[in-house]
C-alpha cells in the first residue's frame, strides 16, 4: 500500500550507524527505508562500516537522489554534511544517539513514522555551518575543560557512548583540572583579556542537557561565542547548575558575541573538540561557511 501523495520526495538514501541507540540503529534504519517505501519513495540504504563511512557512502549515492535521512546521533548527521555533494540537498534525521543536540533544538520526532512523516512533507529550513581548523562544525566548537571531558571519553570508549560516560569522565577530569590561558580574537579584534573557557556554538541544547542561550539564530550567518574568564572548577560546576535550571547567556559568562570569524590561542597547548569529538589542540581558526545546509523539519 502506497501513501505517496503528498511526499514531496521521489527517491531517497538512508545513511544509518548500526551501534546508534545502543544498537539500536541498524533496526531504525530498516524501518525507516520501510516506511519511506510505503509512501512511494524509492530508498537506498546505506549502513555506515565505520568512522566516516558514511560520509564515503553519501558521496557515492548521494548524487542521484533528492533527500538523504541520517539515522543516529550527531556524529552520524555531521559525517553526511561532510559527504553532501551539494549542501542544497536536502537532510532529513531520525534521531537515535546519545545526545541529538540538533534534532532536538529543531523539534524533531523519535519515533519513525513520525520522523518519516516529516521527510515526506518536505519542509526544509537553512543552518549555518563553520569549519574549525578545516573540521565541518554544526553544534558547538569547545576549547578547554569540555575539550578535555571529550577526549578523556574518547580515549576509553569501548562501544557505544551515554550521558553517564560524560559523568565519569568529567569527575576524573576535575581532579587534576588546571584552566588554561586562552587569547582570543573575534572578528578580527583581539580581546584585551585571557580566557579559561571558549565555547563556539549554533545550538541551544549544548551536550543534550545544558541550555544555551535561546536567542541564538540558526541562520543568521554567524556562531555565538561564549567567553569564560574565570574557568576554575568551582566557577564552572556553577555555570553548568546554571545550564541545567535556566540556560547560560551573557549573565552566566564572561562575554557573548556574535562572530564569522574566531582565532584561538594559547602559550601551552590546549585541547579543543568539535560537536563532540576530539580535534586536537589550539591553535583554534573558525570560521562560518558561506553556503548554509538544508535540513528537514516540521
Amino acid at each position: 500500500m502506497s501513501d505517496r501523495a503528498g511526499a514531496a520526495f521521489s527517491r531517497a538514501l538512508v545513511v544509518a550507524n548500526p551501534i546508534a541507540g545502543r544498537g539500536k540503529g541498524l533496526v531504525v534504519a530498516g524501518a525507516v527505508a520501510a516506511a519511506l517505501h510505503r509512501r512511494g519513495i524509492v530508498t537506498d540504504l546505506h549502513v555506515s562500516a565505520g568512522r566516516g563511512d558514511c560520509s564515503a557512502g553519501v558521496a557515492r549515492a548521494a548524487r542521484d537522489v533528492d533527500v538523504v535521512v541520517a539515522v543516529g546521533g550527531d556524529g552520524t548527521l555531521r559525517e553526511v554534511l561532510e559527504g553532501l555533494p551539494d549542501p542544497l540537498l536536502p537532510v532529513g534525521i531520525v534521531p537515535v544517539g546519545t545526545a541529538n543536540v540538533l534534532s532536538r533544538d529543531l523539534g524533531l520526532p523519535r519515533d519513525v513514522e513520525a520522523a518519516v512523516g516529516v521527510v515526506a512533507a518536505g519542509r526544509t529550513r537553512p543552518i549555518d555551518v563553520g569549519r574549525t581548523n578545516g573540521a565541518l562544525t554544526m553544534l558547538v566548537a569547545g576549547i578547554g575543560l569540555d575539550a578535555l571531558v571529550v577526549r578523556d571519553v574518547a580515549r576509553r570508549r569501548r562501544g557505544p557512548i551515554t550521558k553517564w560516560s560524560y559523568v565519569k569522565a568529567l569527575a576524573r577530569t576535575l581532579r587534576a583540572y588546571h584552566p588554561p590561558r586562552l587569547g582570543v580574537e573575534i572578528d578580527g579584534v583581539r580581546r584585551a583579556s585571557t580566557f579559561g573557557l571558549v565555547l563556539i556554538a549554533n545550538v541551544v541544547h549544548y551536550a543534550g542537557w545544558l541550555h544555551l542561550s535561546p536567542a541564538r539564530e540558526i541562520a543568521d550567518g554567524r556562531f555565538e561565542v561564549y567567553v569564560f574568564g574565570d574557568a576554575a572548577p568551582l566557577r564552572l560546576v556553577a555555570v553548568a547548575a546554571r545550564g541545567l535550571l535556566a540556560t547560560i547567556d551573557e549573565r552566566a559568562c564572561d562575554g557573548l558575541h556574535r562572530a564569522r570569524t574566531v582565532r584561538v590561542t594559547s602559550e601551552t597547548p590546549a585541547p579543543y573538540q568539535v560537536d563532540g569529538e576530539a580535534a586536537g589542540e589550539t591553535p583554534v581558526e573558525f570560521a562560518v561557511e558561506p553556503l548554509q545546509y538544508r535540513i528537514v523539519v516540521p
